[in-house]
């Protein structure tokens, strides 16, 4: 009898049952046509103890009891439709997993929905990509910490390993695991998206190629932004397209294709209030990338700033014959300090997310697991899971010592970065949003006392005062006398 059951065998499904196969463990496979299932048994059957169903029935009697069933297939509806066909055939205690990229509340469903059954439901995420998979992903799973228990020996085994602790640590109950997938996902757009955009300034500005790009970025990988991103964007970059000769970056389409994770993450940052700007304007460029054609037009209508003049104008003082290595590491200090501002949000909105939801997630453990496997493992995640074990529940990791300091440092050359882009027309949304995020959180008095003084006067919604208790009103289009409306 096969130990635990994988269903779905695209990439990610495939690559999974070969990893746990690989680790000495049984594994039944399925399916929903069966040729896909007999060409993984043709290519991969000698690597492990497989055994192959044709049907859903098959499937689930070559498993043990309880059954524990990986389900890896797209998000949304296949999913409500594997569990609809499995629950019927299964029995109380058995497990469903959904290791696919399933929005969080959908799997808060499915978890009730299966529990009304008897059937333990666990939503689990899963980084790494298809390589990430077969060797080793970075996993975090969600639900019944009992469940967790009954599975917990295989996700430990085929996660990645780092300082030899596995990437992998049980989240949280309901959606939890889902719910720290969805972030990280987000924190990769706006990671990708700061990349971009200090690639836009080497070319646009700097004026250097391709190539010269991927060696600079090789070279930033081995400081603090070494990282699996940071790395494979000199492979990237380096890459010579075989039929033009060309970088091969050069002839790739300017549109950036998603799958919803990112806006997911924006959108629940809005309902949490969780001022998330870095990973919301990665999700915008990527939609303003995907208007090629209007942008195509814009491009021969709309002014710009002039170039030369811009470049005569310097910035900040400095000469505007300062030397491109001042430029290279300017952008690299501000792609530094960008970067933290992102972390920092998305780890605020999980801290925001578990006290809404219950979840208690232990944020330094959350750090430690996506050292390994995943798309966003980075020696930057050290520094935050040091920061976790030694300052406890931060609020905000700006205001943990080492992010104090090295935004500190680094803002100057940041603020350099922001006003060369402005003045040369790149747009640069990221950067500047991480920064107006910095210049706006540590203000102690913003202007957004103008905004209640306005709400009040066209819509009654009150104002607190600085030197008072309680809420007050100004009868505006009246006599003009303020009142207190909490009494």
């Amino acid at each position: 009898m096969a130990h635990i059951g994988v269903t779905g065998l695209a990439v990610m499904g495939a690559n999974l049952a070969r990893n746990i196969a690989r680790r000495g463990v049984p594994v039944a496979v399925h399916n929903r046509t069966v040729a896909r299932t007999k060409e993984f048994m043709g290519a991969y059957g000698e690597e492990g103890d497989f055994t192959a169903a044709g049907s859903m029935e098959e499937f689930v009697a070559a498993l043990e009891r309880p059954r524990r069933i990986i389900v890896m297939v797209k998000a949304g509806a296949p999913v409500d439709g594997v569990i609809a066909e499995l629950t019927p055939l299964l029995d109380r205690g058995d497990i469903i997993i959904d290791a696919g990229n399933s929005h969080f509340p959908d799997t808060e469903r499915r978890a009730a929905e299966c529990a009304e059954a008897g059937i333990r439901f666990m939503g689990v995420g899963v980084s790494g990509g298809e390589e990430g998979a077969l060797y080793g992903p970075s996993i975090m799973p969600g639900g019944d910490p009992v469940a967790y228990a009954e599975v917990e020996g295989v996700f430990t085994t085929i996660a990645a390993q780092v300082d030899g602790s596995p990437c992998c640590v049980h989240v949280g109950p309901g959606g939890a695991g889902h719910y720290v997938k969805m972030v990280h996902n987000g924190i990769e757009y706006a990671d990708m998206q700061l990349i971009v955009e200090a690639y836009d300034l080497l070319t646009h500005v700097a004026g250097l190629d391709a190539p010269d790009i991927g060696k600079i970025f090789e070279e930033w990988n081995s400081g603090d932004l070494e990282s699996f991103l940071i790395e494979i964007t000199a492979i990237v970059l380096q890459k010579t397209d075989d039929a033009t000769g060309r970088p091969l970056v050069d002839v790739i389409v300017d549109q950036a294709g998603q799958k919803g994770t990112g806006t997911w993450t924006a959108i629940d940052a809005l309902n949490l209030g969780v001022p998330l700007t870095g990973i919301t304007e990665a999700v915008f460029a990527r939609g303003l990338s995907a208007l090629r054609d209007e942008r195509r037009m814009a491009a021969g209508t709309l002014a710009g700033p002039n170039p030369s003049a811009a470049q005569d104008r310097g910035v900040d003082g400095r000469s505007a014959e300062a030397p491109r290595a001042d430029l290279v590491d300017d952008i690299r200090q501000a792609l530094y300090a960008s970067k933290v501002v992102a972390y920092a949000q998305g780890f605020a909105q999980m801290r925001a997310a578990s006290q809404v939801h219950g979840w208690d997630l232990d944020l330094g453990a959350m750090a430690r697991i996506w050292r390994g496997g995943c798309i966003i493992r980075a020696q930057f995640l050290n520094r935050i899971m040091e920061a976790y074990a030694e300052h406890g529940d931060v609020e905000n990791l700006l205001m943990v010592p080492y992010f104090t300091r090295a935004v500190a440092d680094a803002q100057d050359a940041w603020r350099r970065v922001v006003v060369t882009a402005t003045q040369q027309g790149v747009a640069i949304p990221a950067f500047a949003s991480s920064l107006s995020y910095y210049d706006g959180y540590r203000r102690e008095r913003g202007p957004a006392n103008l905004i209640q003084g306005l709400r009040d006067y066209f819509g009654a919604h009150t104002y607190r005062r600085i030197d008072a208790e309680g809420s007050f009103h100004t009868r505006w289009a009246q006599d003009g006398r303020e009142v207190r409306t909490d009494v």
